[in-house]
């Protein structure tokens, strides 16, 4: 889930020009200390990447579906060859040898002290904390060579300030029997204060059965030491997906010195626990792959930053990612956040659906906090992977936490341009100068949110949040491809120019409630897109139809 409490501690330390000092350490320069250093060469030629993306998206073009490979994308995204040299020249100027980081090689990656860090980009490194604890080595500032400045697009730790944190609350329930539901479209009236699997196949049509290709992978990101646990899954399965075995399991990838302990069950993650049960128990037999990002890294950004790479690294990559981690987009740089959405972008042209949650604090960010003006969430400002909001209750409305909103980062794309302007016009001037009218709005889609029941730590109860959203709508994209590919087609890939063109009429348009935040009333939902449940919820069917089954 979302954090907001590390923005607070960093704004106070910009506003001051000093650290927040480390509680139990008497140095808040430690120049002794290693740091991992990244830095990301520029790239070829992004805009003929994106170019490539749209046209292997966008229904009708004649290269829709022929997704890119391996190659065919990093012959975008890899650095010129004066680029390389010139950064290369520079580092061992300065003794440095890097290590390429990125199957591209445009990003590059070294060991240094922090003085040698301090000497080589004119910064001032210095520890700083965040109110829950968690410590950080940034720098209010860097520079490097002006001769270098068209080379290099990124330093990574620098000024920087974004956590990826907390889980969603647990709140204990008693289990509710489904298994007379699985068959029946009518929704059971339990619905409208638990949600179950039962619940979101009889609201959304979603079927109970598929054929598992091997090569519809759906991915669940796991991150900040979120463990899935196959015992409270098997429990789940048993309860709620009667129809299929409750040894139904997921496939465990790792990186950064990820893992995914079993023992004790108390270790397991609320939030991975919710994102593989709803992923396995709403997908299978489509192949979960819950990939655990470990702490060999100094933030959460490097740990997103490297699952695109390790995803961009294989031949045949996910054809869905659900991530229901992110961050306030204020509290990234420009340059970072560009550089990250870049990397969805090579993703998504390779054929891979990204999904992440919209964020859970309204109009005032990842999480409920004081703002004057409408607060962004990253990644939902990426114009290249789709952005889920949440919804509530039998006859949908927005969840009031749903966050959505416009990007101060990413201009509006092409194909949410007719959308956006009717609901800008709608709007008026409502909440006028608190949000930027021409930037990459968000959530394109919703799915339920609130009263999810999951089992946790041999218990069950029900979590709130757009993480509930992201992997039930990335189950159904899952699904969808899976009957694609068996029918010899491609998977979806990037989904927003097919979902605001030929897939909206197949979304169910949510048209009340709103999202409050930073003392206003936010959004409203109205009829068509709007900055709280997008487009609307899946409707199966019509979703089988325009996608041409």
């Amino acid at each position: 889930m979302f954090s907001r409490a590390f923005v607070a501690a960093c704004l106070l330390a910009v506003a001051y020009a000093k650290p927040i000092a480390r509680s139990m350490q008497p140095r808040c320069r430690p120049t002794d200390t290693v740091l991992t250093v990244k830095v990301q060469v520029a790239q070829n030629d992004i805009a003929g990447l994106e170019k490539a993306l749209m046209d292997v998206s966008t229904p009708g073009n004649a290269l829709y579906g022929q997704h890119l490979t391996k190659e065919e994308v990093e012959s975008y995204t890899a650095p010129k060859a004066e680029s390389l040299d010139a950064v290369t020249a520079w580092l061992k100027e300065n003794d440095i040898e890097a290590s390429s980081a990125s199957p591209a090689g445009d990003w590059l990656t070294f060991d240094v002290p922090v003085s040698k860090a301090n000497e080589l980009f004119d910064a001032d490194y210095t520890v700083f904390k965040h109110t829950d604890g968690q410590e950080l080595i940034r720098t209010l500032s860097y520079s490097i060579p002006k001769d270098l400045a068209a080379h290099i697009d990124v330093v990574h730790p620098s000024n920087t300030f974004a956590v990826a944190s907390r889980a969603p609350v647990f709140k204990a329930v008693q289990a509710q029997s489904s298994a007379s539901n699985l068959t029946s479209r009518a929704v059971p009236s339990s619905c409208a204060s638990t949600v179950t699997p039962a619940c979101l196949q009889a609201m959304y049509g979603i079927p109970t059965t598929s054929s598992g290709k091997s090569t519809n992978v759906l991915a669940v990101s796991g991150f900040i030491d979120q463990w899935a646990n196959q015992a409270d899954l098997k429990s789940f399965l048993t309860s709620f997906r009667k129809d299929i075995s409750s040894s139904t399991t997921f496939t465990l990838q790792t990186l950064d010195g990820g893992s995914n302990p079993q023992t004790p069950r108390s270790n397991a993650g609320i939030e991975a626990n919710l994102d593989i049960q709803y992923t396995v128990g709403l997908a299978s037999p489509v192949p979960v792959h819950f990939v655990s990002v470990g702490d060999n890294n100094s933030d959460g950004i490097d740990g997103f930053l490297d699952i695109v790479n390790f995803f961009l690294n294989m031949s045949t990559p996910p054809t869905v990612l659900t991530t229901s981690y992110g961050f306030n987009e204020p509290d990234l740089t420009s340059s970072m956040a560009n550089s990250l959405c870049n990397a969805y972008m090579s993703l998504g042209a390779r054929g891979t659906s990204i999904l992440f949650a919209s964020g859970d604090g309204g109009v005032s960010g990842s999480q409920s906090q004081s703002c004057t003006t409408f607060i962004p969430t990253f990644p939902s400002g990426c114009p290249f992977l789709t952005s889920v909001g949440a919804t509530t209750g039998i006859t949908e409305t927005a969840a009031d936490f749903s966050s959505g909103g416009f990007s101060n980062i990413f201009a509006r794309p092409s194909y949410q341009s007719s959308a956006v302007s009717t609901f800008l016009t709608a709007l008026g001037s409502t909440n006028s100068g608190k949000f930027n009218t021409t930037g990459r709005a968000f959530p394109d889609v919703s799915a339920q949110g609130e009263n999810v029941e999951i089992a946790w730590d041999a218990q069950f109860g029900t979590v709130d949040g757009t993480s509930c959203s992201s992997p039930i709508f990335a189950s159904v994209i899952a699904l969808l491809n899976d009957e694609l590919i068996a029918a010899g087609k491609s998977p979806l890939g990037f989904l927003n120019p097919f979902l605001y063109t030929t897939g909206a009429s197949a979304l169910t348009d949510v048209t009340s409630g709103s999202n409050p935040g930073c003392n206003t009333n936010g959004f409203t939902a109205r009829a068509g897109w709007d900055p709280v449940t997008g487009l609307g919820t899946p409707n199966y069917a019509k979703l089988r139809t325009a996608v041409g089954l």
